[in-house]
């Protein structure tokens, strides 16, 4: 196992399970790819050295005992909106934040299947766009092509994930925030049924749209994550069936009914699905086809989707700024979502929240035709650094609307959606597509993109070169 890449999570949970390599020996190597990796790539906010070194000992320890758990000293990240015992909890924000007393309860139970958490990824401020950078922090670079970002708000996740500092992360989607920045680093992507993973302390994050999900190269490595990481906190409100995704992966999906679905769902501002990005997504039904799943052009009836979204969205923010210790040094564009997300807290967001079971039984019944929704993850392939750092709130929102109408809806559901590779367009940027089911789904999606990463091997390539050796960055692009 070399200093370069990481090897899988399951992979290393195998390898150490055996006495291959120590738990010290794979967090070292981690920690070093990050050092290495973190003036170029900058995935992460914290990296906790010390105490990640001291989880590893503890962990070989108790692999010399013959304890098993699922994820025995294996490496692992966290997206920088969820609490570590000991380290703060910024969200992407600016200002000097106290360390938490406990770990949020996806955090505990990652921690009680043994995996050493080394170090917590960047995030856009309060996850709210499809890009990870800002002043507290800088810029999170895509491993692919360091000009370009690797997506939001999970981007340090995914830049860690793809560049192979880790073999797999958390993160979080409230609007796509895993599977855009997966499909954008060329991922497999994980957003689960809402309280598939606590959010807690929070019992919902964002009104409830906002979700905990996993980041790997593998959808075994995804699966293997979601397992250790779900369950749920006693006082949590949302609390679904238990499934077992990793067992999910080796099972035959059988013949399935797939609605290829590429118009976008209820926008306020124009999207359009650029030609080459269509191009890869079509490719992958005809694969899916060829797969012998019976595909044809179908699309949910979203209706006014949109409309129950935003009063969620912004409710969340205003909740977020009234916590915030600085809130001074908050973007402006936060304080204008906030400021709207007072206007619409009340009688809209009660009304936003009560659709919801609306949406449930129409969208719900599109699934007695169809078994999976493919849709594209995004309509555009990942923009440059820094494009949209400068807008005003409205053209922020129109760039977001216009690269990312796709994502979202689930997120109204709460239902489970995974994104898959779906290969690159011009210049060799990433681009993705969604499998989404409806409520608990998760097995079927992960069975059915696991028999396409079985055809497909996306799992084989790698960025064009070891981050740790990444050298356009430091000359200057």
């Amino acid at each position: 196992m070399t200093l370069d890449r990481s090897p899988g999570l399951a992979e290393s949970a195998r390898a150490l399970a055996a006495r291959e390599v120590t738990a010290r020996e794979l967090v070292e190597q981690a920690l070093a790819r990050i050092e290495a990796s973190q003036e170029s790539l900058n995935a992460f906010r914290i990296v906790r050295t010390r105490a990640a070194l001291a989880e590893a000992e503890a962990a070989d320890g108790e692999l010399a005992a013959g304890i098993r758990k699922p994820l025995l000293g294996v490496p692992v990240a966290v997206k920088d909106d969820m609490d570590v015992a000991g380290e703060p909890t910024a969200f992407g924000c600016r200002g000097e934040f106290p360390a938490v007393a406990r770990d949020g309860e996806a955090v505990r139970r990652l921690r009680a299947a043994g995996a050493v958490i080394v170090g917590k990824t960047n995030t856009c401020e309060f996850g709210q766009w499809p890009f990870t950078e800002g002043p507290a922090f800088g810029a999170t670079r895509n491993p692919w092509s360091p000009e370009h970002t690797p997506g939001g708000s999970s981007g340090g996740s995914a830049a860690a994930v793809a560049a192979g500092l880790v073999p797999a992360a958390l993160g979080s989607d409230g609007a796509g925030s895993v599977r855009i920045p997966a499909a954008w680093t060329h991922l497999i992507g994980i957003k689960p049924q809402r309280g598939r993973v606590s959010t807690w302390p929070r019992g919902e994050s964002f009104q409830g749209i906002t979700v905990n999900g996993t980041l790997a190269r593998t959808v075994a490595d995804a699966a293997l994550l979601l397992d250790a990481a779900s369950g749920n906190h006693d006082l949590d409100p949302h609390r679904p069936p238990a499934v077992n995704a990793f067992e999910a992966v080796g099972r035959d999906p059988g013949r399935l009914r797939i609605a290829l679905s590429l118009k976008p769902p209820f926008t306020a501002a124009p999207a359009r699905l650029l030609p080459e990005v269509r191009a890869r997504v079509v490719q992958l039904a005809e694969q899916l086809s060829g797969l012998g799943h019976h595909v044809e052009e179908a699309d949910p009836p979203y209706g006014q989707i949109g409309l129950t979204f935003v009063p969620r969205a912004t409710a969340g923010i205003a909740e977020r700024v009234r916590e915030a210790p600085f809130p001074t040094l908050l973007d402006r564009r936060t304080l204008g979502a906030a400021r709207l997300g007072g206007l619409l807290g009340g009688v809209p967001l009660r009304a936003a929240r009560r659709a919801e079971a609306v949406l449930h039984r129409r969208i719900g019944g599109f699934f007695t035709s169809y078994d999976v929704v493919l849709a594209p993850t995004t309509a555009a392939p990942p923009p440059r650094i820094g494009a949209l750092a400068n807008l005003g709130g409205l053209a922020t929102d129109r760039a977001m609307i216009a690269a990312c109408p796709y994502a979202w809806p689930w997120n109204v559901l709460g239902w489970p959606g995974v994104n898959v590779p779906a290969g690159f367009v011009t210049g060799g940027l990433p681009v993705g597509a969604q499998l989404l089911g409806p409520a608990n789904s998760e097995p079927l999606l992960l069975s059915l993109a696991a028999q396409l990463e079985t055809e497909l091997r996306w799992h084989e390539t790698w960025p064009p070169q070891p981050v740790a050796s990444e050298s356009a960055v430091a000359q200057g692009h």
